[in-house]
């Protein structure tokens, strides 16, 4: 994809970020979400084949960035704490990030078709499934305490992050850098064993 094309596909998902947010999905037209962005219709097709595939691509876009996130920090083969951090770190920036982007889909995500619902939760279950083996595995090395299971873990992580879109200001106070890390050092806090270089 070109710089302009990804000019173009930004410009077409703010724009229906902005028209899903004041009138809502039902109430939104492709023809509206063309003129507020200012493309021609040729190019919103090029990107979109339908309104349905932009509601997923409000949400979708944000999934993918941080499965991708995932995947970096994975690789990077961190001592689990830090390795856990990191993932809270990238779950929190990029979430507080697409704020906006992140309400609307959760109020609007029942207009999606069952196959698009399901492409989301998979796509979020992976982000889960790592998380739990990643805690499983340091749990069983002694890394990190059996205080709570590791599926308790991950949906405390998760439940947090998912919440910040309905509150987080991206003009207030609180930084995203400081909620990411008070949600790390609560989680971590609660898994430590007590030792160093966990």
């Amino acid at each position: 994809m070109t710089a302009a094309d990804t000019a173009v596909r930004r410009r077409i998902l703010a724009a229906a970020v902005d028209l899903f947010a004041e009138h809502g999905y039902d109430a939104t037209s492709v023809s509206q979400v063309i003129n507020r962005a200012g493309v021609a219709k040729g190019g919103f097709y090029h990107h979109f084949r339908s309104k349905d595939d932009l509601l997923y691509a409000v949400y979708g876009d944000l999934i993918g960035r941080q499965l991708e996130g995932m995947e970096r920090i994975l690789a990077q083969r961190l001592p689990p704490a830090q390795t856990l951090r990191a993932l809270i770190m990238d779950l929190v920036e990029t979430t507080a990030g697409s704020a906006r982007e992140a309400l609307v889909f959760s109020r609007e995500l029942a207009q999606l078709g069952n196959r698009r619902i399901v492409q989301m939760r998979s796509q979020r279950r992976r982000y889960h499934n790592a998380v739990i083996k990643l805690v499983d595995d340091a749990q069983g090395r002694g890394q990190f305490s059996s205080v709570a299971s590791p599926e308790t873990v991950a949906f405390t992580i998760f439940g947090v992050v998912n919440e910040i879109p309905r509150w987080y200001r991206p003009a207030g106070r609180v930084r995203p850098e400081q909620i990411g890390t008070e949600i790390a050092d609560l989680v971590l806090a609660g898994l430590s064993t007590g030792e160093a270089g966990s």
